[in-house]
Formats: structure tokens, C-alpha cells, sequence
């Protein structure tokens, strides 16, 4: 599932692609992947004539902003891929959702296999309220040390868990939340309000350190990701604890486990992780 890397990739792709181009037409092939409430029609009414300013971020959310401070949110759910179809490996996207066709002649391409993502558009007023619903941002310098030890001090959920909710901290998924886990020398299954601070400061500091490494590489591809020109991320291979399970560590040689938390796989290694 795209998590804040990948969605930071594809957003920086397109911010070099798409701001000053102008929306002309939208052709909704699959309309299950429309925020309740939308219709196709509505989506093409709104963004007829609308040219787009810029593009940024929200968590997992790929926002494509434009005039009169209208917002196109996109959630890429677990298989969504963002993609212009002058990129490379376009044609070869075979499950196109909704197709925003460009004045220039080109069209934004959301692409999604199994359509657990989410097409949102929102006013000023909207989004104000949509992105007060998340948490912080883990790699703006609002989060320190100090306010991750006080925001898990009232909790009793395993801290993984306690990381994949996007009204504590926005951008945070399975992947990394293992792998900052493993970086830091705590078990997934620990409750989060009994983390110290000194382990909730190494968790700051890996979180931080994993997602931003993950960026460098462009993100990670275990099956369906691609970013925006299409090509894979290459964060696969740095993988130390994340689908493991039966290998060893790489730090102590003990055989990485797999456990099932609310339904989830978590991965640790039970000498590093205690």
C-alpha cells in the first residue's frame, strides 16, 4: 500500500509536469473510486476550465491544487498509481479509473487495480476541515521527540498500531512503522504509552530517518507501486524487517517472525526488539 513515500515521489513528479496546464474534460471509467458524494458528472462539472496551481502532499494524499483554492485529493488506497500519459510505461496502465484530460493534450491518468482508493475534491473551506482530521506530519519539524512521548502517553494500543493512525501522525503505514519499530529496538506489540523517552526520541529520529531514505530511493515496490514517469521504487532492497518472516536479521542473525495485529501482518526480530 503506497504510504508517504510513495506518494511524496509521485507528487514531486508531477509538480514538474502539470501546475499551469488546465483541466478540460474528465472521463470516469470506474466511479466506485469517487468520494461518497461525488458523481462523475459533478467531478467533470466542477473541473471543467480549472487550472491547476501546484501539487503537494497531506499524509498519504496526493493533492492537485487549483484556482479559486478548489482541491483535488487523491488517495491512492493500496494499488492507485498517478501517471501523465506522455510518461513512460503510460500505455502500458491497463486499469484506468479516471482520465482529467489537459489542454495541452495530455490527460492525468489515476490508475488503480483493485480500487480501494479514494477521489476527493474539496473547497477553501473543505479542505480546512479534511486536513485538520489528520495528524502531524512526520517530517515537519512540528514533530519532536517530545510531543510523540506525549502524545502516546495515554494509550494502551500496541505502538504499531498506535503509528497507522492518520489522526495521531499523517502519512505512516505498515512498512515504515516495522521498520522504525526494528530501527529503534521496539517490539511492535509494545503499548505505546509504555515506551520511554528515550525510545519514543529513536523512534522520532528512525521514523524520520526510514521515510526520508525511502524518498531518496523513490519509494518501495513489493508488488503494484509505480511513481509517476512509472518506474518502481527501489526501497525493496533496505528492507530489514518488513516480509521477512523465516530470514535473518540482518544485525543479529536470529529468524525475523511474523505476528497478526488487528488483522495486519508485523514482522520484528525477537533478539534486536524487546
Amino acid at each position: 500500500m503506497p504510504e508517504l513515500p510513495e506518494a511524496e515521489t509521485i507528487v514531486r513528479d508531477l509538480q514538474h509536469r502539470i501546475p499551469g496546464a488546465t483541466i478540460t474534460r474528465v472521463t470516469v471509467a470506474r466511479a466506485d473510486v469517487l468520494h461518497p458524494g461525488i458523481t462523475p458528472p459533478m467531478l467533470d462539472q466542477r473541473l471543467r476550465g480549472k487550472r491547476i496551481t501546484g501539487v503537494s502532499r497531506r499524509g498519504k494524499n496526493v493533492v492537485i491544487e487549483l484556482e479559486q483554492e478548489h482541491r483535488l485529493v487523491i488517495n491512492l488506497g493500496m494499488t492507485g498509481r498517478v501517471i501523465t500519459s506522455d510518461a513512460k510505461f503510460a500505455d502500458s496502465m491497463r486499469h484506468v479509473a479516471v482520465r482529467f484530460e489537459l489542454d495541452d493534450g495530455r490527460a492525468v491518468l489515476y490508475d488503480d487495480a483493485r480500487r480501494f482508493g479514494d477521489i476527493d475534491l474539496r473547497d477553501g473551506a473543505g479542505w480546512a476541515v479534511r486536513t485538520t482530521e489528520l495528524g502531524v506530519e512526520p517530517l515537519s519539524d512540528a514533530l519532536t521527540a517530545g510531543l510523540l512521548h506525549a502524545l502516546t502517553r495515554t494509550s494502551i494500543v500496541p505502538i504499531r498500531n498506535w503509528l497507522l493512525d492518520q489522526r495521531k501522525i499523517a502519512g505512516v503505514g505498515n512498512i515504515y512503522a516495522l521498520e522504525a519499530l526494528y530501527r529503534s529496538g521496539v517490539r511492535p506489540t509494545r503499548r505505546a504509552r509504555t515506551l520511554s523517552k528515550r525510545e519514543t526520541a529513536a523512534l522520532r529520529d528512525n521514523l524520520r530517518d526510514v521515510l526520508q531514505e525511502s524518498i531518496d530511493m523513490r519509494g518501495t515496490t513489493i508488488s503494484d507501486y509505480r511513481d509517476a514517469s512509472g518506474e518502481s521504487g527501489r526501497f525493496a532492497n533496505r528492507l530489514r524487517v518488513y516480509d521477512r518472516k523465516g530470514e535473518k536479521c540482518r544485525q543479529c542473525d536470529a529468524i525475523i517472525k511474523r505476528i497478526v495485529l488487528t488483522n495486519r501482518s508485523a514482522f520484528y526480530c525477537p533478539s534486536c526488539q524487546k
